[in-house]
């Protein structure tokens, strides 16, 4: 079971694959370095799109020209349509965002006619979060694309999460459905949504994990929270994967863990046809390498 962020890197270095990676508006210092990085150590083939002169000068390495490829497209919007074509068409394994808007970037995956996203698919966000004070990794959805997920987006948010869990060698992860409170409330829309999830997956409907809520994020990641309590929870207070009820809430959370806590992520849309990585222009050098073996990891077939 992979525990850490840089175990999980290992597995990358040593699967002995090179993934093509399709990478949109390249010239981004922290993008390239992540990516010479992982070129260096051959789990990864890039495609740099985007501004040739630009690129080139980020490129501060000895990198061999054989290791990657640049293709000079200028225009923001056009390198990333030439990107995720690539991805569309089977020439790359993974979408990368470099120095573009979300909103443009997303705006491309989702083209009904030359996107990425499957008819019906839910669009969710689940990253692996790695802290000092947690023994193990931490999945954390959604944190960057759904803002008020409903039930069947929240469905969505669990599977995905579950799939990528068990990618790390988690056979049944343990799902925390968070909130303010441990009690079903009628004024909190999103404890009623919970109190289904948990009966779906009691009935077989939500499969391959262990699932409870609402908790807060004691009860759920904290034994003695529990026994302070009295409260029972098939989780023990040994969550693998947290599920919040919105945007605001999850993205906050994220991101006091990466400036507070010292925390480090790897994240990926999913629901996509491929991994797509979108990170913050503020996410670490480090992080951006993290997702990059991520998406390594998820681009295998199964």
């Amino acid at each position: 079971m992979i525990t850490k962020l840089d175990e999980l890197a290992e597995k990358a270095k040593n699967s002995g694959k090179k993934t093509r990676i399709a990478v949109a508006v390249a010239e981004d210092s922290n993008t390239i370095n992540a990516i010479l990085r992982a070129t260096y150590e051959g789990f990864i083939y890039p495609v740099l799109i985007g501004n040739e002169i630009k690129i080139k000068e980020l490129l501060t390495s000895d990198i061999a020209s054989n290791q990657f490829e640049i293709r000079n497209i200028t225009e923001p919007n056009q390198a990333v349509k030439e990107a995720v074509g690539m991805v569309r068409n089977n020439e790359a394994d993974v979408l990368m965002k470099g120095l573009i808007g979300t909103d443009t970037f997303l705006k491309a995956v989702l083209d009904k006619e030359k996107g990425l996203l499957p008819p019906k698919a839910v669009m969710s966000y689940t990253c692996a979060i790695e802290i000092p004070k947690y023994h193990k990794l931490l999945f954390v959805s959604d944190t960057a694309v759904l803002i008020y997920p409903d039930l069947d987006q929240k469905i969505a948010m669990i599977n995905y999460s579950v799939a990528m869990a068990r990618r790390f060698g988690i056979e049944k992860p343990k799902v925390a459905l968070i909130s303010a409170t441990e009690k079903v409330s009628p004024s909190m829309q999103e404890t009623l949504d919970y109190s289904l999830l948990c009966k779906m997956a009691e009935r077989g409907q939500i499969k391959n994990c262990i699932v409870d809520g609402p908790l807060d994020i004691f009860l759920a990641c904290d034994p003695n929270s529990l026994a302070i309590k009295g409260i029972q929870s098939p989780l023990e207070g040994d969550a693998d994967i947290l599920i919040f009820p919105n945007l605001e809430c999850a993205n906050s959370f994220y991101k006091g863990l990466m400036l507070f806590g010292e925390g480090e992520l790897a994240g990926l849309i999913c629901g996509t046809t491929k991994p797509v990585i979108v990170m913050s222009r503020s996410e670490s050098e480090n992080s951006k390498y993290y997702c990059l073996a991520l998406s390594c990891l998820m681009a295998e077939e199964k």
